[in-house]
């Protein structure tokens, strides 16, 4: 079991690079700039079910010190989260979202309920739940296809499981670019595809944060009747704006962070 928040970050961030190499070609491409990454934030995703809910992955990080700050609502996207602030300022914020699965058809809460049904109780009390993937036997891909139907979150927690949805570079760390929208600008000419939802900067300077990501490349997943490519992680980009008192703003702005949500969509894929 790990012990320790940074062996935990580094067990998150591994798994993380293997769906995602994208975030380890961008860390190289920006050592080649003289620019070292200072990561702003990671992303996990789960369902409001009693025991796998905000909470249940909360308790993991409040155990290293980590403090619950503010919550934010996304009715769009029926879902809401809370972020968490590290004990120390060298670690990064959490941030933990949840579906609200009683807002979904009885075929969502089905198919749902089916995978939170085969997860064992005492494998939520181990610090490494948080890392453990899929706690349930792999669905059929048509139960995917169906919940991506209604959520493409909904669909990604069920194929993925328990795990950094993205890490975050911060902006404001790098010496090499000024603004975010130069960032995007590079990552363009190097050929990653950003979220264009609602442009590729989502906020503005006035509300105090600016993010853009990338789009969440395909990764080959095993279904319970095959194998499919389907979108995994992406890598998040904020550059943060002073408040009156000078400090940077360290919250989040529900507006912005809806289409982020979006980088995980749905591409279209051939079924292996």
């Amino acid at each position: 079991m790990t012990t320790d928040i940074h062996a935990l970050l580094d067990h998150l961030w591994q798994d993380y690079t293997r769906l995602n190499p994208q975030a380890q070609r961008i860390h190289a491409l920006l050592a080649v700039r003289g620019d070292g990454v200072v990561n702003d934030h990671i992303s996990l995703r789960t369902f409001d079910h009693p025991k796998l809910g905000i909470d249940t992955s909360a308790r993991i990080f409040e155990s290293f010190g980590y403090t619950a700050a503010n919550e934010y609502d996304f009715p769009a996207k029926r879902v809401r989260a809370r972020h968490y602030e590290p004990p120390e300022p060298d670690l990064p914020k959490v941030f933990i979202s949840e579906l609200c699965l009683g807002e979904f058809s009885h075929g969502v809460r089905d198919i749902v309920g089916s995978l939170t049904r085969q997860v064992a109780p005492d494998s939520l009390s181990d610090v490494d739940y948080v890392i453990g993937g899929t706690l349930w036997n792999p669905m059929m891909h048509d139960a995917y296809d169906r919940l991506r139907q209604e959520s493409e979150y909904a669909a990604w927690v069920s194929a993925f499981g328990f795990r950094a949805n993205h890490f975050t570079v911060l902006v404001n760390a790098l010496s090499s670019f000024d603004t975010l929208a130069e960032l995007n600008d590079f990552l363009r000419e190097h050929g990653f595809p950003l979220n264009e939802s609602g442009g590729s900067i989502k906020g503005s300077p006035e509300i105090l944060l600016e993010q853009s990501a990338t789009l969440a490349p395909p990764v080959s997943m095993q279904f319970a009747d095959g194998t499919a490519d389907i979108p995994g992680c992406y890598y998040e980009f904020v550059q943060r704006h002073p408040m009156a008192d000078g400090g940077l703003f360290q919250g989040f702005v529900a507006s912005s962070t809806d289409r982020i949500f979006e980088s995980t969509d749905h591409l279209p894929t051939e079924r292996a």
